[in-house]
């Protein structure tokens, strides 16, 4: 007698638990679907940057072989003649011999690049930084084009994903004998509300763990949670070591991301100083000489310094991490100052770089596109599917919001909540919120309890 009164207990509890978890999964899918769909979307179109970019702006890009390159510092001061006015702030040499060279300017507070044939000297065209497509579809991806605002919204939707990928896992997991079908493969044989119900379930299944993995090597480029993971990476030694100076480690407020577009793993790298000591500072010609002569990849790009006591920061990040390298130059002497690539990186900076590239499509050329292209397609099916599924069971005049226990009652899953709330600090701010409108608001109002189903 006690025996079945503990299996019938287990029964409850097991069944309160899944209703908790379909009640959870549900909202977060049906508040997250719009946002996944806009990521899933812009990263589909942002994984083929290079070949989009090479369409459109072809005519800027390309150039015909011939003979000898012309000096950057000859094609800087043919684009000086054209922008009297312009600061240069910046030099990319072309990564091929078919590929044209760069020159960025503030230019009457516009940021424009410049595009120079290597072969005469002369310019092609001008591009206005911020109206370049693809930067565009960056913007949008990363923060809606709303500013800080709107990458928090990004943030706290990636991370809620983490949970909505959590509870629909559970509830995806057999709760009798395992079955292919409808657990593997959808039932096309079982009738509509089955099939519709599949079509949700079992694509979730096949993406999942794409799906968590791009979340986790996206997240590194958010504002607040990725900053403060950057910044314990750093302060532990596992983002970089302060083995790679070849000098004094230098004493500086300023990191390498506030003057350079540069790998993740370097953005926190301090900037050196270069010594005023009556010397005449390097030319651009120079400086690329000692790029060739340190082996950097040809992606690279040289950043200008500003001051007297700044110096020439080199910095590539191309297709795959282990050919990433940032470099710090003495602007008069030609020391190199720091040398910074990924056999430097610590354990964490080699991990964080790898999924970069692997999240960008670019580690593994287009096999790596491919397969990115296929769960951003399927993060889109499975939200427009859930959202679907949804339409079809909803009653008329409310949400029709799986009724469950409340969440203080299932222990287990309320420790899973405070643990991600924890990793988590913008979802653990959300729960309090979410707590709080329930608490105030939906408990309290006959009208808003039963349309939420509390």
């Amino acid at each position: 007698m006690l025996k079945a009164k503990q299996i019938e207990n287990e029964k409850q509890t097991n069944s309160s638990l899944y209703k908790t978890v379909w009640r959870w999964h549900f909202y977060a899918g049906l508040i997250l679907a719009p946002f996944l769909i806009i990521l899933a979307v812009t990263g589909s179109i942002y994984l083929y940057k290079p070949q989009i970019e090479n369409v459109i702006y072809k005519d800027f890009y390309e150039v015909v072989p011939k003979g000898e390159r012309v000096s950057a510092s000859e094609q800087i001061n043919e684009v000086k003649k054209q922008y009297p006015d312009a600061v240069v702030t910046m030099y990319r040499p072309g990564e091929s011999e078919d590929r044209s060279s760069e020159v960025s300017i503030m230019n009457l507070e516009e940021s424009l690049t410049i595009f120079s044939d290597p072969y005469t000297g002369k310019i092609i065209g001008e591009l206005n930084n911020d109206e370049r497509i693809m930067n565009k579809i960056e913007e949008f991806h990363g923060e809606l084009m709303a500013g800080t605002l709107g990458d928090r919204i990004v943030e706290l939707a990636a991370c809620w994903a983490v949970i909505l990928v959590i509870t629909g896992f559970y509830l995806w997991i057999p709760k009798k004998k395992f079955t292919i079908n409808g657990v593997l493969v959808p039932r096309f044989n079982k009738g509509s509300k089955i099939l519709v119900r599949d079509l949700h379930a079992v694509p979730a299944y096949w993406i999942m763990v794409g799906m968590l993995f791009l979340i986790m090597t996206g997240l590194p480029w958010s504002g607040f949670w990725g900053s403060n993971f950057q910044n314990i990476a750093t302060q532990s030694g596992t983002g970089y070591p302060p083995s790679i100076w070849t000098g004094s480690a230098p004493i500086s407020t300023i990191k390498t991301k506030d003057i350079a577009d540069v790998p993740w793993a370097a953005e926190n790298l301090d900037i050196p100083s270069s010594e005023v000591d009556g010397f005449i500072p390097l030319s651009i010609d120079e400086v690329v000489t000692i790029a060739d002569r340190e082996g950097i990849d040809p992606s690279y790009t040289i950043y200008l310094p500003s001051e007297p006591t700044g110096v020439y920061t080199l910095s590539a990040f191309p297709p795959k991490a282990q050919d990433e390298i940032t470099m710090h130059v003495d602007q008069y002497t030609g020391a190199v100052l720091s040398d910074y690539r990924f056999d430097n990186y610590g354990f964490v900076g080699k991990i964080v770089a790898m999924g970069i590239t692997l999240h960008k499509g670019t580690q593994f050329g287009w096999f790596n596109q491919l397969i990115s292209l296929i769960i951003c397609w399927g993060i889109i099916f499975v939200s427009l599917s859930g959202y679907y599924l949804w339409l079809v069971r909803k009653k008329k005049h409310d949400i029709s919001a799986p009724k469950a226990p409340s969440v203080r009652k299932i222990r287990a899953f309320f420790i899973l909540l405070i643990v991600l709330g924890i990793l988590f600090p913008l979802v653990g701010l959300s729960l309090i919120i979410i707590w709080l409108i329930d608490w105030l608001l939906i408990q309290r109002i006959p009208r808003l309890k039963k349309i939420f189903n509390a």
